[in-house]
């Protein structure tokens, strides 16, 4: 059964969050992990100091109230049973939000990271701003950003901006698996330059090279023709009703249009409008095509 990993700093923002990763999972029929990442104190806390250990007395009551707040937390956002809603909760202490969330991804071997698109709370606990940024770029699997704003829990239609790189289709047969049980249409959407051209034949190629790879029928092909592709993309999100963006974070070290894609990715991820998926091309590398 697959595990959805999602991370809350218990502000008002990943209330929303919450329901949300919930609703994937029940959907998904998979296991929900809620945790929460905090440090211990220590003596040193207040000041712009090396903190020494934590009290030596401290650190098993310290768990214990971290895990009851977590499940009090859930179970008023969730309105229900955590067992019986297949969920389960975990403070995990880690002196780094980031590590404390990858660590626990790669031991449970997590589909997916869920988290809210900003937090409320102290720089320590944040999970949205630089700390989800961390995520996209290190976490092992895809990392899912709700947004503040009121969102449909039901996925009709996604919406993946390709540049029709290998890595992508390794992207797409993944998000399929989100897709499936919503029975979302995928639409496929690549924004080229007004000085090129992409042909009828060479898109042909493509949607057949997508045919082969992705095992989905539900999926369409658009090219758009802009030369802001950010201002194109927002007006086809909206006039597709798109409920999910999904997008590949690559990394590139030479100049050419990539660093245009790279831009544009930086970009969606600050528009918090429609729930993000980011998937990092490095985790689909293995992604051979024949």
């Amino acid at each position: 059964m697959k595990t959805i990993l999602y991370a809350t700093d218990y502000s008002e923002n990943s209330e929303l969050a919450l329901k949300y990763a919930y609703n994937l999972s029940d959907k998904m029929k998979a296991k929900l992990l809620v945790i929460h990442v905090f440090d211990y104190p220590t003596f040193l806390d207040d000041f712009s100091l090396k903190p020494e250990a934590a009290f030596p007395n401290l650190e098993g009551d310290t768990l214990i109230k971290h895990n009851l707040k977590l499940k009090a937390f859930c179970k008023r956002v969730l309105k229900r049973d955590l067992a019986a809603l297949n969920v389960k909760t975990e403070s995990i202490e880690n002196k780094s939000v980031v590590n404390g969330i990858i660590d626990k991804a790669n031991l449970v071997g997590a589909f997916l990271i869920v988290t809210g698109m900003k937090g409320a709370s102290k720089l320590r606990e944040l999970i949205m701003g630089s700390i989800a940024k961390q995520l996209i770029k290190e976490a092992p699997c895809p990392i899912l950003t709700i947004p503040n704003d009121s969102v449909k829990s039901q996925i009709e239609t996604i919406v993946y901006a390709t540049d029709f790189e290998d890595e992508d289709f390794g992207a797409l047969d993944k998000l399929t698996e989100i897709a499936k049980p919503f029975k979302a249409k995928i639409k496929v959407v690549h924004v080229s330059p007004i000085e090129e051209t992409v042909f009828k034949k060479q898109k042909k190629i493509i949607e057949e090279k997508i045919k082969k790879y992705i095992d989905y029928n539900n999926l369409k092909l658009d090219i758009l023709y802009a030369d802001d592709a950010f201002y194109a993309l927002k007006i086809y999100y909206r006039n597709s009703n798109a409920d999910l963006i999904a997008m590949l974070e690559r990394t590139y070290s030479g100049y050419t249009s990539k660093l245009l894609h790279r831009d544009l990715v930086k970009r969606m991820e600050s528009y918090g409008k429609i729930p993000l998926l980011s998937f990092n091309a490095k985790n689909y590398g293995i992604f051979h095509l024949e």
